[in-house]
Formats: structure tokens, sequence, C-alpha cells
């Protein structure tokens, strides 16, 4: 993997809850590439979008680093800073809440463009904003430009939030379930739409979902990193963590995917979980905070022991005692 142009480094996310400590995200460290597609995947209240705004800079965390180019963004001067945050740019899940309501198409995507400087004039302001309107495919550009948010059906917005992502030129975009507000034909449409983008402009991609046949589709030539509960459990590229899944979590998501011939999903061997509850963020299991529900637990070492994420040796790590073989009996851990 080339340099990475961003890194999260055993960051740790913790809020008070009636005085609680509740941690969020727990001693998590990726690095994406530039270029690159990571997909956050797991089930709510995983740790995924606390971590995409970590990224963004819009969440300091309690510990760890966040590297942009390798510079911790928490200790960047004024200009750095700006540099980042022009770069590191954010698609939100809701493309109702996310838009200013007044305003029209070209004022949201005008006030970007005017504030950086990255027009110089009205000509070259509208010029640019019917540019990005293109980009998106939201088209004609002319029928959208006076256009209020309301007027606009989900799946168009959610284009106008790409669009409005892009007028600062990002070299990395966080899509927070940028899909997962619109129906299934808008979602493939927007999918297919931010592919070409990555293609196009060579953009790093934190893709965040919670569906892992979305995951599979966007990310097929990047990778998946699957979370648990606040920590990340599985990493690995795309075909590696879909057709050969390691960690009995990362097994249990994929067999609850639904496939398109019905007579496979019946027949679809599913994994049996010891417990369909998920523990509370404020009361979490010792050790493995899988183990309560886990089919592979082994006691005297699931429950005793913390298991680390490791590398297997191909380029895939897994924080798991039984799928990185290191097992070891209750006598041993006395």
């Amino acid at each position: 993997m080339t340099a990475p142009i961003l890194e999260l480094d055993n960051v740790t996310q913790i809020f008070k809850v009636h005085n609680q400590p509740m941690t969020a995200v727990d001693g998590v460290s990726i690095a994406i590439a530039e270029g690159e597609t990571l997909c956050l995947v797991g089930e709510s209240g995983c740790g995924k979008t606390t971590t995409g705004k970590i990224v963004v800079g819009l969440r300091r965390p309690t510990s760890g680093r966040v590297l942009f180019k390798g510079q911790d963004i928490w200790k960047m001067n004024k200009n750095a800073w700006r540099e980042y945050r022009q770069a590191v740019q954010l698609i939100h899940q809701d493309p109702y809440a996310s838009l200013n309501p007044v305003q029209t198409v070209s004022q949201i995507l005008g006030a970007p463009l005017q504030h950086h400087g990255l027009v110089k004039n009205a000509t070259q302001t509208r010029d640019r904003i019917y540019e990005l309107l293109d980009i998106v495919d939201l088209a004609p550009v002319e029928d959208f430009y006076d256009k209020h948010p309301h007027q606009l059906s989900g799946g168009q917005r959610q284009r106008l939030s790409v669009a409005r992502a892009l007028t600062v030129n990002p070299s990395f975009i966080v899509a927070d379930e940028a899909v997962s507000m619109v129906d299934v034909s808008t979602r493939v449409s927007l999918l297919r739409m931010l592919a070409s983008l990555r293609q196009r402009l060579g953009v790093a991609f934190l893709f965040i979902t919670h569906d892992l046949a979305i995951a599979k589709y966007f990310a097929w030539k990047g990778r998946i990193g699957v979370m648990y509960l606040g920590r990340m459990v599985e990493l690995g590229d795309t075909p590696q963590v879909v057709n050969e899944p390691e960690h009995p979590y990362t097994r249990a998501l994929l067999s609850a995917v639904p496939e398109a011939d019905p007579d496979l999903t019946r027949s679809k061997e599913r994994l049996a979980l010891r417990s369909q509850d998920i523990p509370s963020l404020l009361d979490l299991p010792p050790a493995c905070v899988f183990h309560p529900r886990c089919p592979l637990f082994v006691p005297g070492t699931c429950d005793v022991i913390e298991p680390a994420l490791l590398p297997l040796g191909d380029g895939r790590e897994v924080a798991c005692h039984v799928a990185t073989g290191r097992v070891v009996s209750r006598e041993h851990v006395a």
C-alpha cells in the first residue's frame, strides 16, 4: 500500500452518560491510502459514525492520534488545519436534514466556492456549479440551479450533498450511510455515481454502512473493516473478508445477507449465535466483547484475555483467539 493519506492511531472516544463512561470507539487503528476505499461495517451502535466524525475532525478523540499526511490534525497550525478541512469532506446520512431548506441549489454550492476563494466572479461561480451538478448527474443543470431542497427527491438531495462535498476539491470523503435513506433503485444509481467519482477524481473513501451487501458492491477492490461495540474485529481486502470471513461476528453478518435467489437464501447456512442480545456500551463484557454471543466461545480464554487485532499473514487482521490459533487453557491463564 502507498503512503497513507489518513491514519487513525489507537483512537479511543469515551462519552459520559449519566456520569458513567461509555466507550464508543476503543483503540481503533486504520490507515487509508490515496485513492483507496475502506468500508466500515457493523450493527448500529458499533462506533462507525463516531469514527467517521473523528476522521473529519468533528470530534476530538479522548486518546490516540488522527494523522493527515503524517501530521497530527490536533497539533496543526492554522494553514495546515485549513488544508486538512478542505481535503477531508463528509457526506451526511440524512439528505433532508443536512441541507439548508431556505437556500437554493446555487446558494448551497456557491457559498463554499466563494468562501474558499475558488472562484473570482459570478460567472465562474455559475460555471463551476453547472459543472458540479453535471458531475453528480443532476441534469439538465439549468432545471436544478434555482430549486430549493424541498423541490428535490431524496436521491436528488443526496446527489446535491455529494456535489457540495466536491466544491472544495477534496482528496478524501467520508460517506456516512450515504445511501441508506433512499429506495433501492436510487441506491444503486447513487453507488454507481460515487464509484465513478472515485475513478475520475481519484478520491479516497471511508464508506460507512451497516449493509455488507453494499460494502461488497462499493469496495470490491478496496478493504472492509468490521466493527463491533467500538472495536475493530476484522480488517482485510474485500474479497477475502466476504468469501473467507475469519471472525465469527463477520460470519454472522454475512450469513444474514439475503441472496437474490430465494432458494439460495432459504438454504443458506446461518451461524447460530449464543445470544441475540447486544451488550450495553455502559456494561461491556470482559475480555472479548463478542464472547457472550460467540458460537466459538472458549471458556477461560475468550472471557479472560482481550484479543488483539493480529495479522493472519495474508494481509488480513483479526481480533479473535480462535481464528488466530491463540487459544490457551484456563490453567495457563492462571
